[in-house]
């Protein structure tokens, strides 16, 4: 599958019968999947639908879709208010005596207000039934398109966090090589410390030495820490190559990264091997930080 970025944007306009209708969608990073949709009045009925099209398409991101729908073709029909013009006619009966007798004309009933309404003709089963497909069939293709974006802003990402996969691996590997880790180099340092030790006012027992040199030697030894990093990057590795919805375990393992990085750091006797785990710590940041945008 392709690894996909969370940041996308799609429209997609379309007619149906005497309605024209436009999708716009747009998504940006989440910690989960939230799908935001917004229908005008009377489309909340495609809701259950429409969610269950955007689930299909996506995993995870702040996903907003926008249906906006209007009419092309006017269909009003005019209801005559029979009771209230009833009361205007005999209105007029009961002022024979007073006003012009003449018959009123279509214009003096229509400025009545409430003699006549104009109102939609109401569209019939067959019509609203094509017309709520062909809003969910554009639904399914803008969606369709916002994935596309998707997975070419996660290609370009795959790209990079391959890149800072194998930095990451070159700073392991020359901590790994460091002379400073050799047992040679270790033991001589261990020797510098406990003659330092053993000269020390008042000197040490037996027992606090065996100790001390138990503790230091503890210290110098990052194989664990090496070993760890190697098991997370061939784990990255792995999630990259598998692709679809992998940010959050790949974020998960930059996190390990950074705890064994520490660790490097912290045990460091050599100002190399220092400098080689903060330049590790960088380029951890920099991965974690483009691993944030993947789905």
């Amino acid at each position: 599958m392709a690894l996909q970025s969370m940041t996308g944007f799609a429209r997609l306009d379309g007619q149906s019968g005497r309605y024209q209708w436009a999708w716009e969608l747009r998504s940006v990073n989440g910690k989960g999947l939230d799908i935001r949709l917004r229908f005008p009045n009377g489309f909340e009925r495609l809701e259950v639908e429409c969610r269950k099209i955007m689930s299909s398409h996506f995993a995870r991101g702040n996903v907003q879709a926008s249906l906006t729908v209007s009419s092309v073709e006017s269909r009003v029909q005019a209801e005559i208010n029979q009771p209230a013009l009833d009361a205007v006619l005999a209105l007029r009966d009961q002022l024979a005596g007073i006003i012009d007798p003449s018959p009123i004309r279509l214009d003096t009933l229509l400025s009545i207000r409430g003699i006549v309404d104009f109102k939609d003709i109401a569209d019939d089963p067959a019509m609203i039934a094509a017309l709520d497909r062909d809003v969910c069939s554009g639904l399914e293709k803008a969606a369709d398109a916002m994935r596309g974006m998707r997975e070419t802003e996660g290609a370009a990402l795959d790209i990079v966090l391959r890149s800072q996969v194998d930095a990451i691996e070159k700073l392991v590997g020359f901590v790994e090589a460091d002379p400073s880790r050799q047992p040679e180099q270790i033991r001589t340092r261990l020797e510098a410390q406990i003659a330092s030790l053993i000269d020390a006012p008042g000197g040490l027992d037996r027992d606090r030495l065996h100790a001390e040199v138990a503790l230091l030697a503890t210290k110098a030894d990052v194989r664990e820490e090496i070993d760890r990093l190697k098991a997370h990057l061939a784990a990255a590795r792995e999630l990259l190559a598998i692709g679809g919805p992998v940010g959050r375990k790949l974020d998960f393992l930059a996190q390990e990264f950074n705890r064994e990085s520490n660790t490097i750091c912290s045990k460091s006797n050599s100002a190399a091997v220092t400098a080689a785990g903060i330049e590790l710590k960088v380029v951890i940041d920099q991965f974690r930080e483009q691993v944030q945008n993947l789905e």
